[in-house]
């Protein structure tokens, strides 16, 4: 079997998934690619072309004094070089000139970005960054690149409370960037933060179905990774139902299954109902299930239901082989004299049923017409059960009505009454999960 207990949100998923988006370290260092700019005089600027008064304002702030063109262009050919040191020099000896504009400023600022990079300073860069962020020659489009570059550059690099400062940041101004909300998630777990990240995903997710959209995958399993990290059974579990629910493998249901039969209040009288899900997702995985459910059936006088287990081990080749094939062969016979008898007595079985003083005779006896394909006949007498009353565990009936209904094709009003089922002995659990079968 599968079990997804294990911590499922790698650094190698989450790197391969950034190298793919927006924020890798590829697109940061395309986002430094202006750094290199010409220096102007004041009067090329006059020069250009027709404008608008707002390029003409804007234009008029973006000039840098002529005396800087000279050692500009020397920085520049120094930073192409890779001497990045001697070009932090010549930006010093310029960043020490008196009355500097904004827009040189802001030059200064930019190359420092690109000395920096050049580095591996991450410190250097992040206060370069933080200051061209903050100043006005850069769009509201390029703050944003720059934000996710650094949020990135930081991730890549496992600095993670660094990343989380740009990611938080971008975030404050662009709230719906899902790929920086996983990248948020993603920077939490790894800082072994599990409690926030339990917390942002959880948000994420809400608010993917209440937008009618079908949360990713990744964002899911981060949900069941965190769980697990704090031993919080209801949000793993959560997590499980919401992969089966909306990215279903039959190595989620395998999990979600096995959680629920091992969980504390499970009623082994509804073993069987257990059985009839994991064979309907492909999880039985031995001969002993296979030959377990087709007893539990025959003992509930479901002796048709047997046979088609039985019918299914030998197809999926469970049967005819190992230490327990001596009981393969008896146990088909069994099953398949009984059906063969009880076909015969169906409508025998029905009038003895709706003559009995409870509902039950009429509800085990609705179930029985399903196995055999009469799924109106069978849930017309289910339902005629259910409205007699009398019933032990009538929960269990209408799970039997809801999946009876899911059979025949009615998925509609399958979910409809699966929804109705109540208690705390699995039977609603089983429900709901008949409801994420396709």
């Amino acid at each position: 079997m599968f079990y997804l207990g294990c911590p499922v949100h790698s650094l190698t998923i989450f790197k391969a998934m950034i190298k793919k988006s927006p924020i890798a370290l590829a697109a940061f260092l395309v986002a430094l690619g202006t750094a290199s700019i010409s220096v102007l005089p004041a009067t090329a600027q006059a020069q250009a072309p027709t404008q608008t008064a707002e390029e003409k304002e804007k234009a008029k702030k973006e000039v840098i004094r002529t005396e800087w063109s000279k050692p500009y262009i020397e920085i520049q050919k120094l930073i192409g070089e890779k001497q990045y040191q001697a070009a932090a020099e010549k930006v010093a000896a310029l960043d020490a000139s008196e009355k500097k504009t904004d827009y040189e400023i802001f030059v200064l600022n930019r190359t420092r970005a690109a000395i920096a990079s050049g580095t591996g300073d991450n410190v250097a860069l992040a206060k370069s960054f933080e200051a061209l962020i903050g100043s006005e020659f850069l769009s509201p489009e390029e703050k944003f690149r720059f934000m996710e570059g650094m949020a990135g550059t930081f991730y890549t690099l496992k600095q993670y409370a660094d990343s989380q400062v740009w990611t938080k940041r971008y975030l404050a101004a662009n709230p719906s960037n899902t790929m920086m909300q996983d990248l948020l998630v993603q920077n939490y777990y790894l800082a072994d933060d599990f409690a926030n990240a339990l917390k942002e995903v959880k948000a994420q997710i809400a608010s993917d179905e209440q937008a009618g959209k079908v949360p990713d995958e990744k964002r899911l399993r981060l949900l069941h990774g965190a769980a697990t990290k704090l031993k919080d059974i209801d949000s793993s579990t959560q997590a499980l139902e919401l992969l089966v629910k909306y990215h279903a493998t039959k190595e989620y249901w395998a999990d979600l299954m096995y959680r629920l039969i091992g969980k504390q209040g499970f009623s082994d009288r509804l073993r069987l109902d257990w059985y009839r899900l994991m064979l309907a997702n492909d999880n039985l995985e031995d001969d002993t299930q296979y030959m377990e459910m087709a007893e539990i059936a025959l003992l509930a006088g479901l002796p048709l239901e047997a046979k088609v287990v039985v019918d299914a081990a030998y197809k999926a080749g469970y049967f005819g082989k190992g230490k327990n094939m001596a009981k393969h062969k008896p146990l088909q016979d069994k099953a398949n004299k009984q059906a063969a008898d009880d076909a015969k007595t169906l409508d025998a079985g029905e009038t003895a049923a709706k003559a009995a003083k409870t509902g039950l005779a009429m509800t085990n006896m609705g179930y029985n017409f399903v196995t055999y394909g009469q799924y109106d006949r069978g849930i017309a007498l289910i339902e005629a059960g259910l409205a007699k009353g009398g019933l032990k565990y009538p929960e269990e009936a209408k799970l039997h009505l809801g999946v009876a209904y899911h059979k025949a094709g009615n998925k509609a009003k399958a979910a409809e009454v699966l929804k109705t089922v109540q208690g705390n002995d699995g039977a609603v659990e089983l429900a709901r999960y008949w409801t994420y079968m396709k």
